[in-house]
């Protein structure tokens, strides 16, 4: 690991490809941005760190826009309906991000697929690069979970790479687990698009990154302008919920009372009860994350076996949100994750201010955002060296 200095900034080269880059290359940044479905910001808090500039920002949901602004300028964020803003209206950029709905998308969600409900609002982010005639964004990074990939039987992603395609940009996709970063169990689906043409191969070999069944749906769609980028190893370090726990006493009224409490053991099958036993047995305190979940139409919590959260969702709905348990010493509690533990799951700082919106909201916001660390290594691994490689880097006026 080294680190490579670039006037106010610090690049960290480890393990990521290189492109046959130079530290004088990867001098060329700050990089300016666009962040559409923009959130609570959290593509701008892991860029920034980077030699990123967000310049440009978009949502439409109130309490996210308030937490963006409570947190980042005001000046660039422009709250508005997706379907509102015109390709004149965003300023020229070296990228641009789509982080765009996942509820049509998602097991956990309708399965409308990409042409219909909220999801389809990637047609507006496709829409407006398009529009931005003779000044599109070098590279574009689009992001949502692995059923996209699924959906529709493999035809939604099909038309959104053709999609990108028909702007004249050629793509990789990978999907990295938020877990080698954060003690979360999150699988996102990543899209990079570019202009221009770094060495290119078409060898989907599988691996952590590209999963077999990724490499399949490439080799099966040989039409699309797809090609794999040489990639990074991740992290390795094992997570833990110790990292983000918030530690409170045990007369903390958060944890739940004894009928709640109850309610909760009762529900769990002989596995799950012998886990928790196994864990309350412990002379050391643990942590896990448990799910209500509906089996053969009871509904049950169940525990994690091991020391990271289940994938956070946003919470509509008490079956989305996860508890956190308790168990060592002989005892045991349970209380609902809080906003500040969501926020650390995301690999958000505790500077990241939350108290304008209620727990609830920030919670939303926090289940429905990109995860910091990953963003920030797909910058330094994939994104800063493809802009770097000089791929028609656009003028910063607009």
């Amino acid at each position: 690991m080294r680190e490579i200095q670039a006037d106010h900034l610090v690049w960290t080269i480890g393990d990521a490809p290189s492109y046959g880059l130079s530290a004088r290359d990867l001098r060329l940044s700050p990089w300016t941005c666009a962040e559409f479905f923009a959130g609570t910001g959290l593509v701008r808090a892991a860029l920034t760190p980077v030699g990123y500039s967000v310049v440009w920002a978009n949502d439409n949901n109130p309490s996210k826009r308030n937490l963006y602004q409570d947190n980042f300028s005001a000046a660039e964020f422009r709250f508005d309906d997706i379907r509102n803003v015109r390709g004149a209206d965003v300023p020229s950029v070296d990228l641009a991000s789509a982080s765009f709905p996942c509820v049509d998308l998602s097991l956990a969600g309708s399965r409308r697929g990409i042409h219909s409900g909220e999801s389809s609002m990637f047609w507006e982010f496709v829409r407006i690069v398009g529009e931005m005639r003779g000044r599109q964004p070098s590279a574009l990074l689009v992001e949502n979970v692995p059923g996209f990939a699924y959906s529709a039987g493999g035809k939604d992603l099909e038309a959104a790479i053709v999609g990108l395609n028909n702007l004249g940009y050629l793509c990789d996709a990978f999907v990295v687990d938020a877990r080698h970063f954060v003690p979360q169990s999150r699988k996102r689906l990543f899209i990079v698009a570019w202009k221009g043409a770094p060495d290119l191969t078409d060898d989907w070999a599988s691996s952590e990154l590209r999963p077999a069944w990724l490499c399949d749906f490439m080799r099966a769609y040989e039409h699309l302008g797809v090609y794999p980028l040489p990639t990074a190893a991740m992290p390795t370090a094992p997570q833990s919920l110790d990292d983000i726990v918030e530690c409170m006493p045990t007369d903390d009224g958060r944890w739940w009372g004894q009928e709640r409490h109850r309610r909760f053991v009762d529900s769990l099958s002989s596995i799950q009860a012998a886990r928790l036993d196994s864990l309350a047995a412990d002379q050391r305190i643990n942590w896990r994350t448990a799910y209500r979940r509906t089996r053969g139409g009871v509904a049950r919590w169940e525990i994690r076996r091991d020391a990271i959260a289940g994938c956070l969702r946003t919470t509509r709905g008490g079956s989305s949100k996860q508890a956190l348990v308790e168990a060592g010493q002989g005892d045991v509690r349970v209380r609902w994750l809080t906003s500040r533990e969501y926020g650390r799951l995301q690999g958000v700082s505790d500077d990241y201010k939350i108290g304008s919106v209620t727990d609830n909201e920030a919670m939303f916001a926090f289940g429905d955002a990109v995860c910091v660390p990953v963003i920030r290594w797909v910058a330094q691994t994939y994104l800063t060296p493809i802009l770097s490689r000089g791929l028609l880097r656009v003028a910063t006026a607009s």
